[in-house]
């Protein structure tokens, strides 16, 4: 594995690396058991990118079982420094229509018994999720959004359930009223695990559907509707994430995300 290298790791399914050639299938073995699949290697224009399936490439993954460690430990073993997690949500908020996308700047954890950090001891490290997405990232994203003129809302709190389950009416509504933007099951904690990795992370969400349908005043949710949505607006997303792939500089100096470390521990 030592040889094998990737600039930028994506969590997505096949619709994001079946058009591409050349792909190479990498498997990788972590101190925390195995990923979600393997690893699949391949050039954006000279970027080497990693795409790395959450659910598995047969989608049979729930949220709650995913090995989030695991997943973003093998994202570290390529020497990755940048991890784009897209992912659908449900809207929470009438402004943002099925179709959209959001740029999260925060969230809201509601999930419960995850593993959700790699510091166990001996040393105690305490990791600020103050703001947990990358801020240069963020800013590519949004700017790869306009460029392919993609309805995109610049900021956006996504509240992240234990699933499998979706809400009832009531905590949809609960939700809404908190002002959260969109909700999710499988931000939390990978997104926070990328950061204990010292790793940069945006979140691109695409709105699928009206959450219990309580904003929309429309039918509740379904599985089905939602993956229908997803595969129509599929294409716009690929677009958005080979002009943010293509836009990353290869050094990181405008954030902070590769000095995490430096303020979670006691001296």
């Amino acid at each position: 594995m030592a040889n094998k290298k990737a600039e930028i790791g994506i969590f997505g399914g096949s619709g994001f690396y079946n058009f591409m050639e050349n792909i190479e299938e990498v498997q990788v073995k972590t101190p925390y058991g195995d990923p979600s699949d393997s690893l699949f290697l391949g050039k954006i224009g000279d970027v080497t990118v990693a795409f790395l399936p959450r659910h598995g490439r047969k989608h049979s993954i729930p949220p709650h079982k995913i090995n989030y460690r695991a997943n973003l430990w093998a994202m570290k073993e390529l020497g990755i420094t940048r991890i784009i997690s897209p992912c659908a949500v449900g809207s929470l908020q009438k402004k943002i229509e099925p179709g959209d996308f959001v740029v999260s700047d925060q969230y809201v954890d509601r999930t419960r018994g995850r593993i959700d950090t790699f510091y166990d001891g001996p040393i105690a490290t305490h990791v600020s999720a103050a703001d947990p997405y990358c801020p240069e990232l963020r800013d590519l994203a949004i700017k790869a959004t306009e460029e392919n003129n993609v309805k995109c809302h610049k900021t956006g709190t996504i509240v992240v359930i234990q699933g499998p389950r979706f809400s009832t009416k009531s905590e949809s509504k609960w939700f809404t009223s908190m002002g959260w933007s969109t909700i999710n099951m499988t931000q939390y904690p990978e997104g926070h695990l990328a950061r204990e990795l010292e790793m940069c992370v945006v979140n691109i969400a695409l709105a699928t559907d009206y959450d219990c349908g309580l904003v929309g005043d429309v039918e509740p949710v379904s599985h089905n509707a939602v993956m229908q949505v997803f595969q129509r607006n599929l294409d716009k997303l690929r677009k958005v994430l080979f002009t943010l792939i293509s836009t990353v500089p290869k050094e990181r100096v405008k954030c902070k995300c590769n000095e995490v470390l430096k303020h979670a521990r006691f001296t």
